[in-house]
């Protein structure tokens, strides 16, 4: 005998990277942290404007990072298989 859970199945739009498009985020990745306004999403990777990457956060609720160096490009692209975690930024 096996006991199961079930649910149904709920499609839910504009969930997760798409839901913060515009805003400032910061994407943990497997070996960097990256901020910067987020201004594309796809399969692939997402596109970041204004792209930092944070040597150091130091409290994460200061107003800014510790260290963060501007990336050399006005637009930055970064794997969505690196990201561990994400979420709305400085």
């Amino acid at each position: 005998m096996m006991k199961e859970l079930t649910k149904e199945v709920e499609i839910v739009e504009n969930e997760g990277l798409v839901a913060l498009l515009g805003q400032k985020v910061l994407l943990m990745c497997a070996n960097y942290f990256y901020g910067g306004k987020l201004v594309g999403v796809n399969d692939s990777f997402v596109q970041l404007e204004d792209a930092v990457i944070v040597y150091e956060t130091g409290e994460m609720r200061a107003a800014a990072w510790s260290d963060a160096q501007r990336l050399p490009a006005d637009v930055w692209y970064v794997q969505t298989a690196s990201i561990e975690s994400f979420g709305i930024g400085k």
